[in-house]
C-alpha cells in the first residue's frame, strides 16, 4: 500500500511539472500570444483537458508543433492521473467496506460485536445527534452497514489494541460492549467483554465504557475494571415481561423511557444557582413542563425537597425534547 501510495505521490508530482514546464515552453514560442506566463498555464490545462475555448491559440509553427505534442503527450497523461484519483477513490470504499481503513474523528461512540440488538442502539444514537458518528468493531469482514455513512466498520479483534486504536479509542466519547451472540457459553461471552473492557481501561481510561453482562455473578469483576456502567442484558428483558404481565401498560412506559424515537424522555440537566432544595428544582422545572426524577440514582428526592441540593448533584427530569432545550437555553 505504501508502494501504491508512493507511485501516485510520484505521478501527480511529475503531471504538476510537466504541465509547469509546458506553460513555460508555450510562453517562450510565443510570449506576444499568451501575454503573460499564467495564461499559458491556463491555455496548457485547457488544451490537456480538451476543453480549449478558443481564447489563446498557437499562431506559429513551433507553437502548433508543441500544441500537437500536448494534444499526444499530455492528454494521456492527464487521463493517467484521473485514473489515479478513479483508483484511489474505489480503494477507500473497498478498505471501508472490509473494514481496514482507520477512523480518524473525535467524540464518536464505539459500539463492539456486531448484533441486532448493535443495529438497534444506532438508530438510538442517531435519534438522539443524527450527526454523531458511529464506529462498529467487529471480528468479521464485512461492513454490516455500508450504506449510512455516519457508521464506520473496523475489522478486527475487540480486545486488541491496534484494533481498538484503528477505531479513535482514545478520541471517542464512549465505548459500548454488547454480548458476543455467536458464542453459545454464557460464561465465555462475559469473559471476552471482560477482556474487551480490559484493554479499553488500560489503553484509554478517560473513554465512558458501558458493558452488557450475560451472568450476574460477574459484576464483581467488571466493576473491578472501572467499569462506568454495565447492563443485565436477561435480567432486564426478564423484568420487563413480568411487569408487563402483572401491571398493564408498565411496558409501555418503561419502552418510551428507554428510547427517544417514542414519547418522554429521560435528560441529565444543570443544577441552576437559583435552586437551593430539591423543592426548588422540582417546583420550577414543573412550571416548565418537566418532572424531577432522580439524583444521580437515588429516584426518592422528591421524597426529600426540603433537602438542599448537594454540590456535585446530577440531576435527572422526564421531558419531551423540546422541552429540555427550552430549560437549556433558559
Amino acid at each position: 500500500m505504501r508502494i501504491m501510495h508512493l507511485r501516485k505521490t510520484t505521478v501527480g508530482g511529475f503531471v504538476l511539472l510537466f504541465v509547469i514546464a509546458a506553460a513555460t515552453v508555450a510562453y517562450a514560442l510565443e510570449p506576444s500570444t499568451f501575454n503573460t506566463w499564467f495564461n499559458a498555464f491556463y491555455w496548457v490545462l485547457t488544451t490537456m483537458a480538451t476543453v480549449g475555448y478558443g481564447d489563446y491559440y498557437a499562431k506559429t509553427v513551433p507553437g502548433k508543433a508543441f500544441t500537437i505534442f500536448l494534444y499526444i503527450f499530455g492528454i494521456g497523461l492527464l487521463s493517467l492521473v484521473i485514473a489515479n484519483v478513479i483508483d484511489s477513490v474505489g480503494t477507500i470504499q473497498r478498505k471501508r467496506g472490509s473494514g481496514t481503513l482507520d477512523f480518524k474523528g473525535s467524540q464518536h461512540v464505539i459500539l463492539i460485536n456486531w448484533s441486532k440488538k448493535v443495529q438497534y442502539a444506532i438508530d438510538e444514537v442517531l435519534s438522539y445527534t443524527p450527526n454523531a458518528h458511529i464506529v462498529v468493531v467487529d471480528e468479521s469482514t464485512r461492513h454490516p452497514l455500508e450504506h449510512i455513512a455516519q457508521v464506520h466498520f473496523v475489522s478486527g479483534d475487540p480486545s486488541d489494541d491496534e484494533v481498538l486504536r484503528r477505531a479513535g479509542i482514545h478520541r471517542a466519547k464512549a465505548a459500548i460492549v454488547f454480548a458476543d451472540v455467536r458464542i453459545t457459553e454464557a460464561s465465555l461471552v462475559d469473559g471476552k467483554s471482560l477482556l474487551i473492557i480490559s484493554s479499553i481501561e488500560r489503553i484509554a481510561p478517560s473513554v465512558h465504557t458501558t458493558v452488557e453482562i450475560v451472568q450476574e455473578k460477574n459484576v464483581q469483576n467488571f466493576r473491578h475494571n472501572q467499569v462506568n456502567d454495565f447492563v443485565l442484558s436477561h435480567d432486564a428483558i426478564s423484568r420487563l415481561a413480568v411487569r408487563s404481565a402483572l401491571q398493564e401498560g408498565n411496558s409501555d412506559i418503561l419502552s418510551q423511557l428507554l428510547s427517544r424515537q417514542y414519547g418522554d424522555d429521560i435528560y441529565q440537566i444543570p443544577v441552576q444557582p437559583s435552586w437551593t432544595t430539591y423543592g426548588d428544582a422540582f417546583k420550577d422545572l414543573l412550571k416548565q413542563g418537566a418532572t424531577l426524577l432522580a439524583d444521580r440514582n437515588d429516584l426518592s428526592i422528591n421524597r426529600k425537597l426540603n433537602q438542599q441540593i448537594p454540590s456535585g448533584a446530577k440531576l435527572y427530569i422526564v421531558s419531551d425534547a423540546d422541552t429540555y432545550q427550552q430549560i437549556l437555553e433558559k
